[in-house]
């Protein structure tokens, strides 16, 4: 059963040594990311997923490797301890589970870490399906966390990856609402995948899976908090707490 989840940003900035020296300007990011993970280690959990987006969809390992090699910093991270089975030539994680890695790292999670790599254009259908394989559907025996890594719309300015798109603040102001109301409005579960890609929405699919959880395990239950909401870089940051 899903017992608590935290919602957070996956940009590889949020890495200080990534960032350099504009780091200073995502701490405010960073220090919410602090307390919504908290809060999850705080709901006990047995096993914690972290859930973001990418090419090669499937579950990676506890101890599955990231890097940060290719944004120019010798930096590598893994996800939780690795089994004393792992296979040799895991697939690497991609940079949104690194960003979570290195989140719950910097926390001190040592407890059971997996990850979950969905496809960016996954569906609600298969969002519902993927909730199966995480929690162990509405009996399952285990208290589960979620990490769930995903940006809004990277159209808000003039300077951001996708141009300014007039669009983009208003989905992005849906998207804080139903963060902070445990998607009771279904706007998540709903958020259309053409739209989504056309304003480069990486969190849809990952939220998506969250709220199929929540409601399976839940119902419109719970206490929601959004600890956090700006768009730097003309990107929509988010970071939420649902317990």
């Amino acid at each position: 059963m899903l017992v608590a989840a935290a919602v957070c940003p996956c940009p590889p900035l949020l890495v200080p040594e990534v960032a350099a020296g504009a780091a200073p300007e995502l701490d405010a990011a960073r220090a919410a990311c602090d307390e919504a993970i908290g809060a999850v280690l705080a709901a006990g959990p047995d096993v914690l997923w972290v859930i973001g987006g990418g090419p090669r969809p499937g579950v990676h390992k506890p101890g599955a490797r990231g890097s940060f090699r290719s944004f120019g910093v010798d930096l590598d991270v893994r996800l939780g301890a690795p089994e004393k089975t792992a296979e040799a030539g895991a697939l690497a994680l991609p940079p949104s589970l690194s960003v979570g890695a290195w989140l719950l790292a910097r926390a001190g999670w040592t407890g059971q870490t997996r990850g979950y790599e969905v496809a960016q254009d996954g569906t609600p259908f298969a969002a519902a399906d993927g909730v199966r394989d995480l929690t162990g559907g509405p009996t399952g025996a285990q208290r589960v966390g979620f990490l769930v890594m995903g940006d809004g719309t990277a159209c808000r300015t003039v300077k951001a990856p996708g141009y300014l798109d007039e669009r983009a603040e208003g989905v992005d102001m849906r998207i804080a609402e139903s963060l902070r109301t445990l998607d009771r409005d279904g706007y998540l579960a709903q958020l259309d995948a053409g739209l989504a890609a056309e304003l480069k929405v990486s969190g849809r699919a990952p939220w998506q899976l969250l709220s199929a959880a929540w409601t399976q395990d839940h119902g419109d239950h719970g206490t929601a908090r959004l600890l956090y909401e700006d768009a730097p870089y003309g990107v929509g940051y988010f970071v939420a707490s649902w317990t």
